[in-house]
């Protein structure tokens, strides 16, 4: 009992050390951050019972509150969706066999409206913590996962697969395991393209906060407390006032956590860039600053960090002295080939019951309209992503090469892609009104309007990490201008783009329930397409034809993605090599 009770050197090491000036200057900051998270998690557990009133005041003295508890849900969501990630990518990339069924279901989950996803999950959660607000909480922190996980997915998918061959290579040298490899090489390869994606993940909770926070439940309107929560029922109220409060809150904390969490994360990550010589390139953070000069902090990483590499002998590979494998493990092909016909023969039964759906509860009829609709959805977003393209690559590969830009930008450009379309609702009604101009043309933007930063972040990440040594053999050269564009700036940052788009592409579909139909008060704007008929079916409440407009959704994606961006894919992963 004694010998228990008795400090370890690395405690005995914490406990003496002596704190200076820095150590003090975060103290108060740290602690804040804990007493803060520490309210908002006993305010998400408190008593509730299904039917009871949730009121929200629209007086901006309350939104500091209704900011904590946002914020909170969201990095909530973004925690899971990180683990989420490090198990899909790693599966994925490393197994043909797993990758055939996982990055279709990926194209099926980021097509699914998050309306769906908190239809699917708000009973089972309420279930779950009878008598508390918890269930709740965690159907809104499930929707946020939902409009998080997906691109950070696809993102660290990307980089496992397109690690250069000689880093490849070394880790077969050195008899890495699949663990070693991922925490020593994959991951810290892919962590500057995954932490622009985290960030984008967070602007992307934002964009779809008023669908999580305000829940329809048992006929009965849920409304946690939250900035979504607050413009909604602003929006209810037309109180454009409410709304710039709003605003403002948004702007106040994007800028608080991307200072307290994403700048420092960026800087520290700055490691991690796969070349030889640093350059122009390093990111810049005054709290990791202030961290590396505080003894305590350092004193208490260095523990966090001694811990994480003992880790790193888990699933070790036993090694009897030979020469290492100069290849990988091959499968099976027999193997394949079975698992191949079994993957034929799911896809031919659920095309048989989606058949037997539509021929007994909907019609031919109807499913020829719904997928009319959906062409029609579909030119917007290839559009739509086209010129988004065309706008925003130049840019991102401009910001990405000047990182003393890239930081007074990167602030701005989540609050922008945070910016929730609803927001644009009283503006967009008085435009097309007064200016008598067609709803289905000039509602299109809003589809793209919050999810073109995915092109931006993930182009941004991409020509991060060019090597100097590259951009100088270029300048060497003499290459300028068109040339040098084709031969090192576009080529490189090829497959970080086609990520963007995917992602882009997708959460356009997601973005159309909101975009082609449009209300402010009780005037409502329609467009053809497939995002406003599930949204009116929605609204009538008829399942059998929300279920088979998202069905038609998310095979115009699955589709779109095999044979359009799968392509694109395929290619970006043999240029990288």
């Amino acid at each position: 009992m004694l010998e228990a009770a008795v400090p370890s050197k690395t405690e005995r090491s914490l406990l003496a050390v002596t704190p200076n000036r820095w150590d003090w200057a975060l103290l108060p900051l740290v602690l804040s951050v804990l007493v803060a998270a520490g309210f908002g998690a006993m305010q998400m557990a408190r008593p509730f019972v299904v039917g009871e009133v949730t009121p929200i005041s629209l007086d901006p003295s309350n939104l500091p509150y209704y900011l904590l508890r946002t914020i909170l849900r969201m990095f909530i969501a973004l925690g899971f969706a990180l683990l989420f990630s490090f198990v899909f990518a790693a599966i994925a990339a490393k197994y043909r066999a797993a990758e055939k069924v996982m990055i279709p279901t990926l194209d099926i989950l980021q097509s699914v409206p998050i309306l769906g996803f908190q239809a699917i999950a708000i009973a089972p959660f309420i279930a779950l913590f009878p008598g508390s607000l918890l269930g709740v909480e965690c159907a809104a922190i499930f929707a946020i996962f939902s409009s998080q996980a997906w691109n950070m997915a696809f993102s660290l998918y990307q980089s496992i697969r397109t690690v250069p061959l000689e880093l490849n290579e070394a880790a077969r040298v050195f008899r890495l395991s699949g663990w070693q490899r991922f925490w020593r090489l994959e991951l810290p390869f892919a962590m500057p393209g995954l932490l622009w994606n985290m960030m984008m993940s967070m602007s992307g909770g934002w964009f779809f906060l008023v669908a999580a926070e305000a829940i329809s439940v048992a006929n009965q309107d849920i409304k946690l407390p939250g900035i979504g929560a607050y413009i909604a029922v602003a929006i209810e109220e037309k109180n454009l006032h409410a709304i710039l409060w709003a605003i403002v809150a948004m702007l106040a904390g994007i800028v608080l956590y991307d200072q307290l969490f994403f700048r420092p994360l960026l800087a520290w990550a700055d490691k991690f860039r796969f070349e030889e010589s640093q350059g122009e390139t390093e990111q810049r953070s005054w709290l990791l600053n202030w961290g590396r000069r505080s003894r305590w902090m350092r004193a208490g990483t260095d523990r966090m960090w001694a811990m994480l590499r003992s880790t790193l002998g888990w699933f070790s590979v036993s090694y009897d002295g030979t020469a290492p494998r100069a290849n990988p493990r091959s499968i099976n092909p027999v193997w394949m080939r079975a698992w191949n016909v079994f993957l034929l023969v799911a896809a031919c039964l659920a095309l048989y019951r989606l058949a037997t759906f539509v021929h007994s509860d909907v019609g031919w009829a109807e499913v020829g309209h719904v997928v009319w609709l959906g062409l029609i959805t579909l030119t917007r977003v290839l559009l739509l992503i086209a010129l988004a393209s065309l706008v925003w690559v130049p840019i991102s590969v401009w910001i990405g090469l000047r990182p003393r830009y890239s930081q007074r930008v990167q602030a701005v450009a989540q609050f922008l892609a945070a910016f929730p379309v609803n927001l644009m609702f009283p503006l967009v009604v008085y435009l097309l009104l007064t200016l008598q101009l067609n709803p289905n043309i000039w509602l299109s933007p809003l589809m793209v309007f919050g999810t073109q930063w995915y092109i931006l972040f993930n182009v941004v990440a991409g020509a991060s990490t060019i090597p100097n040594e590259l951009r100088l053999a270029a300048d060497n050269l003499g290459l300028k201008g068109w040339l040098k564009w084709k031969r090192v700036y576009l080529p490189a940052v090829f497959p970080s783009y086609i990520t963007g788009a995917i992602t882009a592409s997708g959460g356009s579909w997601n973005a159309s329930i909101v975009a082609e139909y449009v209300t402010w008060g009780k005037t409502t704007l329609v467009a053809d397409g497939l995002g406003s008929y599930i949204k009116q079916m929605t609204d009538a409440g008829d399942f059998h034809r929300i279920a088979l407009g998202i069905g038609v959704m998310c095979i115009f994606v699955m589709l779109l993605n095999r044979f359009f961006w799968r392509k694109l894919y395929l290619l970006a992963e043999d240029r990288s090599r």
